[in-house]
């Protein structure tokens, strides 16, 4: 009988425990968006998934005050993969630096085809000639891409309207107006592959850039169009890809301890970049799709 009853106390005592160490977590880590689900829904399942470890309640809708504090550095659209940065516990107040940072990507573009969402999710709006367009005539018109530029961001994005996100309103067939052009920092743009009608760029930028509202305006350049087929995000901040971001198998307290303890020292050697004075809009906001 004693044995009975030590084991469901010793059950209570562990869980608290764990329940503990998850709790104490602080600062910043990199976890792997696969292609699919939102921004949103990755932070949900993970935070579902830690909660569910340490034997803690899942919090209702309803619920203002969350047992743990979590959320994300930058959205990730739906069809794109890669580093999503999250914060956790006191490390949910350094989001905004990442939102801010800079950030590289791995993007591949289709000439020739334009599409509403400026990428292969959307419905195809217009088709052009592109067998004309060398090598060398893109590698020139990246060099116009690069630096401070304006942007003007694509219809299809987490932007607000009147309280609403302009993807929520333009799929609801509301007429929208496109947002002013913005001043954003384009670090580096370089061509890795060509080989029509699909090329591949390198990007590093700073914050509120839209890699797809880039993608959309090269293939205009070129007199023709283009939209993204595959978009990956590398970098964010210190964060890389190969060797930060946690997969879905990794998502465990004990995991998640110990890239805290490897990532947050890189945040002080980070080498600095100039930040531009971007509208950081809502669609920054840290509870909650990239570019």
């Amino acid at each position: 009988m004693a044995g009975m009853v030590r084991g469901p106390l010793l059950d209570n005592i562990r869980n608290k425990t764990v329940a503990a160490k998850l709790l104490s977590l602080s600062g910043l880590f990199a976890v792997y968006k696969p292609k699919g689900p939102t921004s949103a829904d990755v932070l949900n399942h993970l935070k579902a998934k830690l909660l569910e470890e340490a034997g803690l309640p899942k919090p209702s809708r309803n619920t203002k005050k969350h047992i743990l504090k979590i959320g994300h550095g930058g959205i990730l659209d739906s069809t794109a993969t890669g580093v999503l940065v999250v914060g956790i516990g006191e490390g949910t107040k350094m989001l905004s630096d990442m939102l801010a940072g800079s950030k590289k990507y791995l993007a591949i573009g289709q000439l020739g085809k334009a599409t509403d969402t400026f990428d292969s999710s959307g419905k195809v709006t217009e088709e052009k000639p592109y067998h004309q367009i060398t090598k060398e005539e893109l590698e020139h018109v990246l060099q116009k891409f690069t630096g401070s530029i304006m942007q003007v961001p694509p219809l299809y994005s987490a932007l607000k309207k009147d309280g609403q996100r302009m993807s929520t309103l333009v799929r609801k067939g509301e007429a929208v107006e496109p947002k002013p052009a913005r001043p954003i920092m384009v670090f580096s743009l370089s061509l890795r592959n060509f080989k029509p009608p699909l090329f591949t760029l390198d990007v590093e930028c700073g914050g509120g850039f839209y890699v797809r509202s880039l993608v959309n305006d090269i293939g205009r350049e070129l007199l023709s169009c283009a939209s993204v087929q595959e978009l990956t995000r590398t970098k964010q901040g210190p964060f890389t890809l190969e060797e930060h971001a946690l997969y879905e198998d990794k998502w465990t307290i004990d995991e998640i301890a110990r890239s805290l303890e490897h990532c947050m020292p890189l945040l002080s050697v980070e080498p600095s970049r100039k930040k531009l004075k971007t509208e950081l809009s809502e669609e920054h906001t840290v509870s909650c799709e990239d570019k």
